[in-house]
């Protein structure tokens, strides 16, 4: 064997051992992808939920609405009859009317709140989402380091999954 062949052997044991280090980074990188992508995907669902409950309150607040509004109409009418009948639905009407409009109040909040969590589950899911693609592009350069085997190839993609895990990892972080 000439020390030439014997060189080109040993330059491709070495590269094998760079070859292994970027799978193994790729491993790990495609591993916190899928955590990354479900997380961001319950967000996503948790966001619709929240949206699809607020939505049902609301339809709620606008039926009590639409009651509120049939008493006073009930009570007015009542109202310009005379009688101790006339009186007793006035009275019963007007408190009705009362009653629908507080019950209002407290499902207009119950609708915002939920607006409210929808929104920030939507937002959490969006810094989710844009670390997946952080961490896409990590395992895209790692591939790449292996293709070209460049090192500097392979620490672009270390870097950009760690970007891309940062990124999710503060979604916990974003409150109302």
């Amino acid at each position: 064997m000439s020390l030439e062949e014997e060189l080109a052997e040993h330059a491709e044991h070495a590269a094998a051992p760079f070859e292994k280090r970027v799978a193994a980074t790729m491993a790990v990188i495609a591993a916190a992808l899928a955590v990354v992508s479900v997380m961001g995907q319950l967000y996503a669902n948790e966001e619709l939920l929240a949206q699809e409950k607020a939505s049902d309150q609301w339809s709620y607040y606008q039926a009590k609405t639409i009651r509120r509004y049939e008493s006073n109409v009930a009570r007015d009418l009542f109202k310009n009859m005379t009688g101790e009948g006339a009186a007793k639905g006035v009275e019963t009407y007007t408190k009705n009317g009362e009653r629908y409009e507080e019950e209002g109040k407290d499902i207009q909040k119950e609708a915002q709140k939920l607006e409210a969590e929808s929104d920030l589950k939507g937002r959490q899911a969006l810094r989710l989402h844009i670390g997946e693609i952080f961490l896409e592009i990590g395992i895209v350069f790692a591939t790449l380091a292996i293709l070209t085997k460049r090192p500097l190839i392979w620490w672009v993609s270390i870097m950009s999954a760690v970007v891309g895990t940062g990124i999710a990892i503060t979604a916990r972080l974003i409150l109302q």
